[in-house]
């Protein structure tokens, strides 16, 4: 199992602790994942990081499809690759209807659909055997309909990239088994290793692709808080506001993938609980009552000998590149000399 660094997305201004980064640059980290939301973008600092830092891979954790055309994603992530020496790899997700619909002012549509439009046409770009034609539901090129000049022609890519690792972040099953299926590598958020819920899902996904694709083919990289501390209790109370935000608050009563997702891992209760805590305004609350069972699990936290023996359940979980969400630099190196 190898590390990589998560630097997430900027607050109210953009921070990219560099030093930090050119630390697990230096102690062999896989890569570097940057993030957005409805402020900062996760390009610009990944341009930022490529520029100074010498082997670690620059990845988006995820760049948002609605956010941005097929064919300007796919020019974006060819550019970055190379101005990175081939460094670049490229993280996807359709977001969620309160800042696809609220934010970019676009329909959410049907997720899956566009999904597998999306990294369809992303290959064909890359490939350049032909000029650019896609005929789906959410994306035509050339388009030709409302409001179309009627000049439009099928286009090659002037740039010649290679094809670049696509990962997909998935949550529900049916997205998980398509990004199996269509994708490079996985990228699943509140991952348990304790918990084989998606053991199917990945296992339909992979017989869909057939060309012998399987886990030893496809990198599972999860997002992992770790934080070191002698304190376990105290480090689990920096989790839990985290998760009670996404349980409680990332989409609205009925539309939140995250509670979902805890009330598959057999967190029905709390899951109701943190959110009814969460949307009338009582986030203390709704933090205090995320259960510490469902905060260990999905992060790495404690002492430094609990953190090294408690990575062993992720490898044995198929985990194959784990991306740390940490501040402390001492723990860059807990990780790096793990046996």
């Amino acid at each position: 199992m190898r590390f990589g660094l998560n630097v997430g997305y900027s607050g109210a201004r953009v921070a990219v602790d560099i030093g930090l980064i050119k630390e697990a640059d230096r102690l062999g980290f896989h890569s570097v994942w940057s993030a957005e939301a409805y402020g900062s973008d996760a390009v610009t600092p990944l341009a930022w990081i490529a520029g100074q830092t010498e082997r670690i891979h620059v990845a988006s954790g995820i760049m948002q499809m609605p956010a941005r055309t097929p064919a300007m994603t796919a020019m974006t992530a060819s550019t970055l690759d190379q101005l990175s020496g081939g460094r670049f790899l490229l993280g996807l997700g359709v977001s969620g209807p309160q800042v696809v619909e609220g934010w970019h002012g676009l329909p959410y549509g049907k997720p899956l659909v566009r999904t597998r439009e999306y990294v369809s046409i992303l290959r064909k770009i890359w490939a350049r055997e032909q000029p650019l034609e896609h005929q789906g539901e959410h994306y035509q090129i050339p388009y030709r309909g409302p409001g179309a000049s009627g000049l439009g022609k099928p286009l090659k890519s002037i740039l010649h990239g290679r094809q670049i690792p696509i990962y997909i972040a998935a949550i529900g099953p049916k997205s998980v088994e398509q990004t199996a299926e269509i994708a490079d590598g996985w990228l699943p958020v509140f991952y348990s290793p304790y918990r084989s819920i998606y053991k199917d899902a990945l296992s339909a996904g992979f017989a869909r692709a057939g060309v012998g694709k399987s886990l030893a083919t496809f990198d599972i990289a999860p997002a992992v808080t770790v934080i070191l501390g002698d304190d376990v209790q105290a480090c689990l109370n920096f989790v839990k506001p985290f998760l009670a935000l996404y349980i409680g608050g990332m989409g609205a009563r009925g539309k939140n993938f995250y509670n979902d997702l805890a009330c598959r891992y057999g967190f029905e209760e709390a899951a109701r609980t943190i959110q009814d805590l969460y949307l009338a305004g009582k986030k203390n609350e709704a933090a205090a009552a995320v259960p510490d069972q469902l905060a260990d699990e999905i992060s790495l936290v404690g002492p430094a000998a609990r953190i090294r023996d408690r990575l062993a359940p992720w490898r044995e979980g198929g985990v194959t590149t784990m991306i740390c969400a940490l501040r402390q630099p001492e723990v860059l190196r807990v990780l790096a000399e793990a046996p």
